[in-house]
């Protein structure tokens, strides 16, 4: 059996990285979600996360919980370390990150792809309102990074826009990674 994929999936704020994980783990079965831990309560919403304190967060961190983790928007984000049993099982995985860790990711893991999500302002700052979770004053911060490259010097990169329906964005990063042999 080979080593599975760790697809990265990254992109802006309100450009729907959540709903194409997901869609993309109900239309290919090989595939898998990785639950990040944050230091956000759990009745906040959105994706399906594990929420601990900043205590607890610091004490699996020093303890080597997390294999990849970062501070974001006032947060800490963690992917815990038990993603490399199921990579080495065969599993392909996806996990939402952050683009200050993709160059630490790709050289963590041999089998490693970028998915960058896109999608114009408008489709975003609409998701965004839509979703309730940050007031404009925020919503208009987390539009102004938007347009942040990916670092520079990554290897595989699969870039698509979400702007139009979801189905149509899931065959279209099945393709891509078919074509890339991921």
């Amino acid at each position: 059996m080979s080593e599975g994929a760790l697809i990265g999936v990254v992109g802006p704020s309100g450009v729907g990285k959540d709903s194409v994980m997901q869609a993309l783990v109900e239309a290919e079965p090989s595939m898998g979600l990785v639950r990040r831990v944050i230091t956000r309560p759990e009745a906040a919403g959105g994706e399906d996360f594990e929420g601990v304190s900043e205590a607890e967060f610091a004490r699996r961190r020093e303890a080597g919980a997390f294999v990849l983790h970062w501070p974001a928007h006032g947060l800490f984000y963690g992917v815990p370390a038990t993603v490399t049993a199921r990579l080495a099982e065969g599993e392909t995985c996806l996990v939402n990150l952050s683009r200050a860790v993709l160059g630490q990711a790709e050289r963590l893991f041999e089998r490693f792809v970028t998915l960058h999500l896109t999608a114009p302002a408008e489709v975003l700052a609409a998701r965004l309102a839509k979703r309730g979770r940050e007031d404009e004053a925020e919503i208009a911060r987390r539009l102004s990074r938007q347009g942040f490259a990916l670092p520079e010097g990554l290897g595989q990169v699969i870039e698509v826009a979400n702007d139009g329906p979801l189905g149509r964005t899931v065959e279209t990063v099945l393709a891509r990674l078919q074509a890339g042999k991921v």
